[in-house]
């Protein structure tokens, strides 16, 4: 059996590895993946296959963005657009099954292999924006679809859409049997994302660490994405600082506080029950990604300025408000929702492809 995974985003690319990795547990299966966003060099046993291009936006071209598209425009994402959808539609005779990981934009774009097609809906859901006339259309032409909240299957249900959610993926991410070695009081995971504002995004979230009145203290170590430079992206940081590329869920383990620019990351730290904080960066254009992210993860995200000075004073002030932080934990873990749907779904993916 021969599955193709194709996704849309950077966090999608860590959700699309786990269900495959799950899939080939299951079933025996070979899995390749064909990310539509950004280049990705790919492993052995998830393959990376069809033709990429990294765009300006980083795939964040939604809610109107149409700057950050006309940039993608003029970068040359209409030919990309065009050799993808040849290599999509040439696929049929390769692959038993594809699985679209993303937006509906990739469901569609899964479509043209004419293939049986699990859909995961990883952007959607009730708590941000919920799907629209023409999306529940599209999703309907999927033979299983998974979304990420039991809410948002009980609205498409509702619509007639056989939606299932049997978990959240990114709870599976949150998860692993490894441990982190913490040594201090006060425990930070800084999440500077894993697009090219993550060296900007990390300058920015280490002028508030070292404002911190406590920040001898602290103990603080870096997620450092694939792709991301460990050197350049530390340089920021006061030299206690620690590089971490391994599994997220085993610095998760014990940590006080995420304080992070990223999308999925920070999700999986909700959902692993660490109190996640971001920047508010309300003269920014892109700040609207976070302000959908503080409408997803609710009061398990806290927004501060990103003024160090004041941006310090109210990491500060959640630091040392216990009761707080274990609020934000309980949210986080409720908003995500528990783990498993990564077996779940590969079940389903070996189910379509026989």
């Amino acid at each position: 059996m021969r599955v193709l995974f194709v996704s849309n985003g950077h966090g999608e690319i860590a959700i699309a590895a786990r269900i495959a990795a799950e899939t080939r547990k299951a079933a025996a299966a070979e899995t390749d993946h064909f990310p539509l966003v950004g280049t990705v060099r790919g492993e052995p046993e998830f393959a990376s296959v069809g033709p990429q291009a990294a765009m300006p936006s980083g795939g964040l071209v939604a809610m109107g963005n149409v700057a950050a598209f006309a940039r993608d425009i003029v970068a040359g994402f209409l030919p990309l657009w065009r050799r993808q959808r040849r290599f999509l539609r040439s696929s049929a005779s390769q692959y038993d099954c594809a699985v679209a990981v993303g937006d509906v934009y990739c469901l569609f774009m899964a479509r043209a292999a004419n293939l049986p097609t699990v859909f995961v809906g990883t952007a959607k859901s009730v708590h941000v924006a919920p799907y629209g006339r023409f999306e529940l259309m599209l999703v309907q032409g999927a033979r299983r679809i998974f979304v990420r909240d039991a809410q948002t299957a009980a609205f498409l249900q509702e619509r007639g859409v056989a939606a299932e959610s049997p978990g959240n993926v990114i709870a599976d991410l949150a998860c692993s049997d490894e441990r982190f070695s913490w040594s201090a009081a006060i425990r930070i995971v800084v999440l500077p994302g894993s697009r090219a504002d993550a060296y900007e995004n990390g300058a920015r979230i280490a002028a508030i660490l070292a404002a911190l009145p406590d920040r001898d203290a602290a103990e603080v170590v870096v997620s450092i994405a694939p792709g991301i430079d460990s050197a350049r992206m530390l340089a920021n940081f006061e030299p206690r600082a620690r590089p971490w590329s391994g599994a997220l869920g085993a610095v998760f383990g014990g940590a006080t506080v995420a304080v992070g620019q990223a999308g999925t990351a920070n999700e999986a730290a909700a959902a692993a029950g660490v109190p996640v904080v971001a920047l508010a960066e309300r003269e920014r254009k892109e700040d609207w990604y976070r302000m959908r992210q503080r409408r997803l993860l609710g009061g398990a995200l806290e927004l501060v300025p990103s003024d160090p000075a004041r941006g310090a004073e109210a990491l500060h002030a959640l630091l040392v408000d216990e009761e707080r932080r274990a609020e934000m934990s309980r949210i986080g873990r409720e908003r995500i929702g528990p783990p498993g749907a990564a077996a779940a779904i590969a079940a389903a993916v070996a189910a379509v492809s026989r």
